[in-house]
């Protein structure tokens, strides 16, 4: 008797046709963001989180935080009741914690497809790319400066990609943009050729009220006014510097209700203690005056507790990613998240490598695990970073977003009821005979395991036999693959033009600035 054709399986499609039904360029994620079916890792217990919690107050007692180029965040905090001498603050204990309980432990940021939308916060965990390089890279045209067209592609990537569910922000510099005029190209590019959520400028207070407004223009006034649709990621200058170009920028987003995300930047040695408690303690202390400040502007508005830890080599000075001491330190950052209450950023696909090698994802993997079980439910720079963030890889961007596929199934943990026991498969088999054809695999043959697209699991042989090559290569072959095969979401043809007509107007405004 011939065997009954497998479920769900397509006449001549084989695994790679199955490969296409579930991850091809069009087939957006799975889900729109993951809900972790694992627990967090908690390192440390409540007598050390309280010493370290203590430490963070003495650092805002008795230190305090310079607040620059920004009158209207002093007087704000002059009216919550904080020091203010010059442009340092300092702030009683306790003081921050308070204000910080009107921002939402969860919240939602709208994606113009309603379907991708993102759920931030809680046991919610949602990937983006990595965000900042100046450089781009790919093994046919080596290390160049990123423009434009960099750009788009690397949202189209992400776009084309099931395991991603943000957009993310500014993927590569477009450095053949003007400075104060690339925002506008970036905002646009997001929104053309994405229908995912998005981050907007921070660089200056005028770039981040266009970002908001074209986030407007995309979802309505009224929406808008109500959701949030749009978010920023700040930088604190550390050591303890919060400067004027990020608290007005923040103050923008928060004013109109949307998200920001407050992020220290801290090497350890540089920028921060080479103690990994010391570097929290200051993480602790420098975010929390940022989350606080976006209250003071609007209870309620939502913000994401930020996190970048890394390390620097002592011996050179250079700065290190994907590093041991970091990435058990995100587990405690983690940890006095979920105390604050707050939603959590942490960690990343952080590496030094100069190539997408072995070191390369040996340290990302390190870093995104970190992520993963501290508790992080937004992940910025999942996908990209090379060379110390300095470069955006294309190669790299497909391996990572690879990881980022098999993180989903690791965060979904293991489910146990009647059918995953599988007992009555035992029955059929018995003792001493294989699974491969019984019914309970045949049932679950096409989703029991995640299939990598650049894994190589073929016997040396056939290996060899297709030429020997190894994941960058294909992971070449394959970005330029889902470029070719890439196309835009739909967007009304409406917004599209009113979108396309604020950007002209606001560039023909002001002269090009190249500083």
């Amino acid at each position: 008797m011939e065997a009954a054709a497998p479920r769900g399986r397509k006449p001549g499609g084989g695994r790679e046709a199955r490969r296409r039904d579930r991850a091809g360029p069009q087939a957006g994620p799975r889900v729109p963001y993951i809900v972790r079916g694992i627990p967090t890792y908690d390192v440390l217990g409540e007598e050390n989180l309280q010493k370290i919690e203590a430490a963070a107050d003495r650092i805002l007692a008795e230190t305090g935080i310079d607040f620059r180029d920004d009158p209207e965040a002093l007087e704000l905090w002059r009216r919550a009741g904080a020091e203010v001498q010059d442009v340092r603050v300092k702030f009683p204990p306790g003081m921050l914690r308070e204000i910080v309980k009107t921002a939402p432990a969860e919240f939602t940021q709208a994606a113009r497809n309603p379907a991708n939308s993102v759920r931030i916060g809680g046991r919610n965990v949602v990937f983006a790319p990595a965000y900042g390089s100046p450089f781009v890279m790919d093994l046919d045209r080596g290390r160049r400066f990123g423009t434009l067209q960099d750009f788009e592609n690397f949202i189209k990537l992400a776009q084309s990609s099931p395991w991603f569910h943000h957009s993310g922000g500014t993927i590569c510099e477009p450095t053949d943009v003007p400075v104060n005029k690339r925002h506008l190209d970036m905002v646009y590019a997001h929104v053309r050729y994405s229908d995912r959520a998005f981050l907007g400028s921070v660089t200056a207070a005028d770039r981040a009220a266009d970002s908001v407004e074209m986030a407007r223009i995309l979802f309505g006034a009224e929406f808008a006014d109500s959701n949030c649709v749009i978010m920023g990621n700040f930088n604190v200058n550390s050591p303890l510097v919060w400067d004027g170009t990020m608290t007005k920028g923040m103050r923008e987003y928060a004013r109109a209700g949307q998200g920001t995300v407050l992020v220290p930047f801290i090497l350890g040695g540089a920028m921060g203690p080479v103690t990994s408690a010391g570097a929290i303690a200051q993480s602790l202390a420098e975010t929390l005056a940022g989350c606080a400040l976006t209250q003071l502007e609007r209870p309620g508005a939502p913000v994401v507790f930020g996190n970048f830890l890394s390390s620097i080599s002592l011996r050179s000075g250079s700065p290190t990613f994907g590093t041991p001491e970091p990435a058990i330190g995100s587990m405690v950052i983690g940890q006095l998240a979920r105390r604050l209450n707050l939603p959590l950023r942490c960690s990343g696909n952080f590496t030094t490598s100069k190539l997408p090698d072995a070191q390369a994802m040996m340290e990302g993997t390190m870093s995104m695990l970190a992520a993963v079980h501290c508790g992080a439910n937004y992940i910025l720079h999942s996908a990209g970073f090379l060379d110390g963030l300095l470069s955006m890889s294309y190669e790299k961007f497909m391996l990572d977003a690879d990881l980022c596929g098999a993180l989903h199934s690791y965060l979904k943990g293991v489910e146990v009821d009647d059918d995953q026991l599988a007992v009555d498969a035992f029955a059929e088999v018995g003792p001493g005979s294989h699974f491969f054809g019984c019914a309970h695999t045949m049932a679950h043959y096409e989703t029991a395991f995640w299939d990598s697209e650049l894994s190589d699991n073929e016997p040396f042989e056939k290996w060899e036999a297709n030429g020997s090559s190894d994941a960058a290569t294909r992971a070449n072959r394959l970005w330029k693959k889902r470029l070719a095969e890439y196309e835009p979401p739909p967007l009304d043809e409406g917004i599209d033009e009113a979108l396309r007509d604020f950007v002209d107007r606001r560039k023909a405004a002001v002269p090009d600035m190249w500083y």
